[in-house]
């Protein structure tokens, strides 16, 4: 099974991944998530990111729930060069997506 990208695309971070992947040639199955009709609070959803937050990337057991970090592994897909597995996205994205400032070394 492929990418499978959960999205409302009149959210933002949605249409920046769902753009992401579409530009860079990547394939995924769009599975469209309503937030208008509260799609994203459902337990269905909650099985995929239990934040119950949009957009979320799965590729098979593998979930990614925060924007950056789906553009992170799409980024990986597209260009074998970036980093690969959930501790390398975490080292390159993990202060980033967890709202803390960054430090400069």
């Amino acid at each position: 099974m492929g990418l499978e990208l959960y999205l409302d695309l009149l959210s933002q971070p949605c249409r920046a991944v769902y753009i992401f992947a579409k530009k860079n040639g990547i394939p995924f199955e769009l599975r469209t998530v309503e937030l208008l009709k509260g799609q994203h609070h459902s337990d269905a959803f909650a099985q995929v990111n239990p934040l119950r937050k949009v957009p979320a990337l799965k590729d098979g057991d593998f979930t990614l729930a925060e924007s950056l970090w789906a553009l992170a592994a799409k980024s990986s897909k597209a260009d074998p060069s970036w980093p690969h597995g959930d501790s390398a996205w975490r080292q390159r994205w993990g202060r980033i997506s967890s709202r803390r400032p960054m430090q400069t070394s």
